[in-house]
């Protein structure tokens, strides 16, 4: 029996039967969570650490759509890797899936150098600037407090093997920073998406695919709308809510 704290509550992710233990009060998972994890191309066998992981859903996600051999999640706040791995002992799925509460900025100490084949990152959007209660949950899942966009990039580079993916969703505003910082740290821009909530509309999101050691060229993919002229989601996106597998073929 999973214990449930307060203000929390279990989500059914209509898929494979896996479900979510999320705090109405905190932080739950949106849209761009899931559209990072269809986003990903996973090879089977595959290790994964998922940066700033949240509530777990993008681990859970890819648990259920590939045949990874190890997926990590990184939280830094324990009170929701506490729930995280919660989540995960209810889908029984501990052999596979691992939440470890720690700080990326400590990712020497906490993992092997060029030992895994993907990460995965959603991380803060926002700058930091402004944010009066730096404690607060959701201030520290939306803005750059306790970690920052260079702090993803140069963990996912020290995570990955040569070509390695990295696959990041983040706001458009911060594209350059997500351009010259993944090529610091010899992480190259290989595919980016552009997601609109319609057409018309400026992009509210943009997905990356990342190789380390790669060459320098990039393909802008077509964009991605969320609804159509009705509001109702599009059939693309339907089509990704319901997506079987991300498995990579050879």
């Amino acid at each position: 029996m999973i214990e449930l704290l307060e203000n929390e509550r279990i989500d059914d992710l209509q898929f494979m039967g896996l479900k979510i233990i999320q705090n109405t009060d905190g932080f739950c998972f949106g849209i761009d969570a899931v559209l990072l994890s269809n986003f990903c191309k996973i090879k089977r066998n595959a290790k994964i650490v998922d940066l700033g992981t949240g509530t777990g859903i993008i681990p859970i996600l890819l648990y259920g759509k590939s045949n990874a051999k190890e997926i990590i999640g990184l939280e830094i706040q324990e009170e929701v890797a506490d729930m995280a791995n919660r989540s995960i002992k209810m889908n029984c799925i501990e052999d596979t899936v691992k939440i470890i509460n720690d700080d990326i900025r400590n990712i020497e100490n906490i993992f092997e150098k060029g030992k895994y084949d993907v990460v995965t990152s959603n991380p803060p959007y926002m700058h930091a600037n402004g944010v009066i209660n730096v404690n607060d949950k959701k201030a520290i899942s939306r803005h750059s407090i306790k970690c920052n966009i260079e702090d993803v990039l140069k963990g996912a580079s020290y995570l990955l093997k040569p070509n390695g993916k990295l696959f990041m969703v983040n706001r458009p505003l911060r594209l350059v920073d997500m351009v010259y910082f993944g090529r610091k740290y010899n992480l190259e821009p290989k595919y980016i998406r552009f997601v609109h909530s319609k057409e018309g509309k400026a992009p509210k999101m943009v997905l990356m695919e990342y190789v380390k050691n790669a060459k320098s060229e990039v393909k802008i993919l077509d964009p991605l709308y969320i609804y159509d002229e009705n509001n109702n989601y599009t059939l693309e996106i339907e089509k990704i809510y319901s997506k079987k597998s991300v498995e990579e073929t050879e």
